[in-house]
């Protein structure tokens, strides 16, 4: 056992101070989040699409049949409360084994997924004495305290700085303190997933993550909130003894830790075999924070064929004038056709070039500029934008909205993507290189991590035990 590391006081039970990260559209499920409590931690199932199943166990396909977007949004939204709640009600069961329930179960939603509240609604009328709260970021979730408040469960609130913490309590926790049993700082520069930066941040720029915890600690103590309330440290952990100064640490009260990384390689962890077998040979580097996702927040995935292509199409980027005007002087004779586009003279050459390489066709973003890509991709990207079901309730890839009249305003960017699909599509046996791979930025200790020698694939409890020594 490391030292200093102690159990925390939650939801009435002592636990470790471990919470498996919930990473959405079926990466975690209830077999890794079972596993994880019953190792005495805080599993966590993501109700972010989950896997429904049918009389023989086999998972059910998400397929839409509405004719209008609308249609499919609410379709998309029977599938997420269907599939959490099968989820949790596993997740449960597994975790109260022969000798009772050692942890506890969350369930993780993003408050960017289309429909959130009320698939939280539906999912925790349905779960009821199930689940011992909700973690929620991708957003600004100031309803989370109202919700959990209905169902008398705890909230944990994802945030990635003191100032956005501050926020929210101000706008709504403060009237709901009695039930916020954690803070989740989700480090933007080193957790997977949809990542926080503000407008002021540099991405390129990583910041330690203690100064920030200590000043999230410091905003927490201004509000009146117990040093027992935990912060949990999420993004790039993965030896605690690395952390061992964190812990017993006046300056930062109780600390947990969240491993949203490293549980994906485990017997339980629902990921495909392929997925399994290619985190072991992550590089140091080649998890890449990019601005591709349709949400707008950056997130950080493997920096896989699917990625890169994403970075090339980018790449393949012109601005352009309606009429000539300025530096815009030369009429665009590639990639469109009986429309006047004027570009710059050094540009108009890049597209003749790009359309001699066979990205023979032009599209128009929201910024006032052009992307070429191949007669193939284009296809791709429209069938897509046309497929849409508003699985974010803002879609910058379709231009969907989940309120209002159901669009942005904006024109749909054809240099995004669509989520959904990728997302579903890794999960479920597809091809690893053409669709996003999320994951931390410390993946690249699965190759150097003894622990994993020899294509050894632990079971959850010991993964759990190993965290627990400090390794």
């Amino acid at each position: 056992m490391l030292k200093g590391l102690k159990p925390i006081l939650y939801n009435g039970r002592e636990v470790w101070p471990l919470i498996e990260g919930g990473k959405g559209v079926s990466a975690t499920n209830h077999s890794s989040s079972g596993a994880w409590a019953a190792a005495g931690g805080i599993g966590t199932v993501s109700a972010v699409n989950a896997d429904s199943y049918d009389e023989n166990g086999n998972v059910v396909p998400q397929i839409y049949h509405g004719r209008k977007r609308e249609d499919r949004h609410q379709e998309l939204i029977r599938y997420a409360i269907d599939g959490a709640v099968e989820q949790v009600r596993r997740a449960y069961d597994i975790a109260n084994g022969p000798n009772g329930m050692r942890g506890a179960i969350n369930i993780n939603v993003l408050w960017e997924m289309g429909g959130a509240q009320e698939v939280l609604h539906g999912v925790l009328e349905k779960t009821k004495g199930m689940v011992a709260g909700v973690t929620c970021g991708a957003g600004m979730p100031y309803k989370l305290s109202e919700i959990a408040q209905q169902y008398n469960v705890n909230y944990l609130p994802i945030i990635s700085s003191a100032r956005a913490f501050r926020a929210l309590w101000k706008r709504a926790y403060h009237k709901v303190s009695d039930l916020m049993a954690a803070v989740v700082y989700e480090d933007p520069w080193l957790a997977g997933g949809h990542n926080g930066l503000s407008n002021a941040e540099d991405p390129l720029q990583p910041q330690d993550p203690y100064p920030r915890v200590k000043l999230l600690r410091e905003t927490m103590r201004k509000e009146g909130i117990a040093d027992d309330v935990p912060i949990i440290m999420a993004g790039g952990v993965w030896y605690l003894r690395d952390w061992q100064s964190w812990l017993d640490n006046p300056e930062l009260g109780q600390i947990a830790f969240q491993f949203g990384t490293r549980p994906l390689l485990t017997k339980e962890s629902p990921i495909p075999g392929e997925w399994k077998d290619a985190l072991t040979k992550i590089e140091k580097g080649d998890v890449l924070l990019h601005k591709f996702s349709p949400t707008g927040f950056y997130s950080s995935a493997v920096r896989n064929e699917f990625l890169r292509s994403l970075e090339a199409r980018s790449e393949r980027q012109v601005p352009f004038s309606t009429e000539k005007a300025g530096e815009h002087t030369h009429q665009l004779d590639v990639g469109v056709k009986g429309k006047n586009f004027w570009v710059t003279r050094g540009d108009l050459l890049r597209a003749r070039e790009w359309d001699g390489l066979g990205f023979t066709t032009a599209l128009k973003t929201p910024d006032n500029t052009l992307v070429f890509v191949t007669p193939e991709e284009r296809a791709e990207v429209r069938k897509d934008q046309a497929d849409c079901m508003g699985c974010l309730s803002h879609c910058g890839f379709s231009s969907w909205k989940d309120h209002d009249n159901f669009t942005t305003g904006r024109l749909a960017d054809p240099r995004s993507f669509c989520i959904q699909k990728s997302l579903q599509n890794i999960a479920h046996d597809g091809d690893i290189k053409k669709n996003l791979m999320f994951a931390g930025h410390a993946a690249y200790e699965f190759g150097r991590d003894p622990f994993y020698s020899n294509g050894f694939v632990p079971s959850v409890k010991q993964l759990v035990d190993r965290i627990l020594t400090g390794d």
